[in-house]
Formats: C-alpha cells, sequence, structure tokens
C-alpha cells in the first residue's frame, strides 16, 4: 500500500482516480490546486503524485519547478494532461517528471505508470496488498422472491427481494426469481448477485472482476455504483 496524492482541479478526474487507486490498495490525498498539492506536500511525503498540469492557479509544470528548485522532489511525479504538446511533456520531464500521461486517462496505462513509479521511489515503497484467491471452489446459490405485501415502490435493495445466500459444494450457480418482479428489478436483482458472487470469488480485485465480466473498468465501477455494490465489504467476505 502506498500513499498517492492526485492533483487536479477536475472533481471527477479526482474521484474517479482516487476511486480506481483505492481499489488496488492505496491511499489516496486529492488537491484541487497548487497551493493544496504544497499544503499536503508539507505535511507528509507522498509515495507517488499525480500532478495535472493545466490548473487555475499555479500550473503543474511550475509546481514541479518549486519543488525541484526547493529541495522537494523527493517522490516520483507524473505528469497529466489533455492539452500539453509534445515540448511541454518533455519539459516536465527534463525537470524531473517520471512520466507523462495523457488525458483520457487509459485504465492500463495509469496502472502501469503508478507500478513503475513505486518501484522507483527514493523511499522504501510500502508493499500493495493483494487479496489471494482461495483453491477451493466457491458458489452461491442465489433466491429472489417476492413478498405477497409487495409494492410498486418497494426498493429493488428491500429484503423482500433477496432472500439468503448458501454454498454449493460443486461449481454451480442457481437463480430463482419470481416473474411478477418488474423487468427492472429483476434485472438488477440479478446484476447485483452476478457481480457480487464475482468480486467475492476475485477477493475484491476490480481488475480481476473486470477481466472475469469482459466490462472495461471504468464501466464496471459505474455499474456497481448504480447497485448499490460495495467492493470493499465483498473483498473482506472473499478474504
Amino acid at each position: 500500500m502506498a500513499n498517492i496524492l492526485v492533483v487536479d482541479d477536475e472533481m471527477g478526474i479526482r474521484e474517479l482516480l482516487s476511486e480506481i487507486l483505492g481499489d488496488e490498495g492505496h491511499v489516496v490525498v486529492t488537491a484541487e490546486n497548487a497551493q493544496q498539492a504544497r499544503e499536503s506536500r508539507a505535511a507528509s511525503i507522498p509515495d507517488l503524485v499525480l500532478l495535472d498540469i493545466w490548473m487555475p492557479d499555479t500550473d503543474g509544470v511550475t509546481l514541479l519547478k518549486e519543488w525541484q528548485r526547493d529541495g522537494l522532489l523527493t517522490m516520483p511525479v507524473i505528469m497529466m494532461s489533455g492539452h500539453a504538446t509534445i515540448d511541454t511533456a518533455v519539459e516536465a520531464t527534463r525537470i524531473g517528471a517520471l512520466n507523462f500521461l495523457e488525458k483520457p486517462i487509459s485504465l492500463q496505462k495509469l496502472l502501469k505508470a503508478v507500478q513503475q513509479g513505486l518501484s522507483r521511489s527514493v523511499e522504501s515503497v510500502r508493499p500493495v496488498n493483494f487479496q489471494v484467491r482461495s483453491s477451493a471452489p466457491q458458489v452461491e446459490t442465489v433466491r429472489v422472491v417476492q413478498d405477497v405485501s409487495y409494492a410498486a415502490t418497494t426498493s429493488m435493495h428491500s429484503p423482500s427481494t433477496m432472500s439468503s445466500i448458501s454454498m454449493l459444494p460443486q461449481e454451480t450457480q442457481l437463480f430463482s426469481l419470481s416473474f411478477d418482479l418488474p423487468l427492472r428489478e429483476a434485472r438488477d436483482a440479478f446484476e447485483r448477485a452476478y457481480f457480487e458472487h464475482h468480486l467475492t470469488r476475485e477477493g475484491g480485485s476490480m481488475t480481476r472482476v473486470a477481466e472475469k465480466t469482459g466490462l472495461e473498468r471504468t464501466h464496471l465501477y459505474r455499474k456497481l455504483k448504480q447497485l448499490g455494490v460495495e467492493p470493499g465489504k465483498l473483498s473482506k467476505k472473499g478474504g
């Protein structure tokens, strides 16, 4: 696990990167401008910094120069931008940036750059905690039932929608569904059980679940949020 500072003036970018890196086991601190980044760097030295170039107060390259000038560039810095030129990227690298990521950032490139950055850290890099997959088959039987007093306003998270989850001795998965349920709620109930099953089996690893389900990782995050599925809780359950 590493401490990572994400500096970007766009809230959506900060939230997305925080979610992705958090699920990878890292502790993420965010800053929306250069001043907040300075304060965060003064409070503690991060293991890695993801730094946006174009920001309203002080741009990322200028902040990088400040850190280099003041002897504070003691951690790997990865620059990010959707509008930077090649000259800007070269300048940032000359100053001391380790890498440059162009927005929109590919998740594969992000994770690879972060891994490379942490491996080159001048400080002792904290090991990332990976969930160990169990060799024993893990199977869930999910039954969806409808309460006789079911109303159209009943939430899809209602206990009347989902009943108990049990284990089977062989690699079999059963899903019983009441055909009286509205289509949307029946679909949501199935999808929730489907993703919970895979998250539990993969120890909460979003990377492996994305591979198993065939979904692009950003779409997987949005889907889990929509269904109210919390990977962190299922990671503990699977472990």
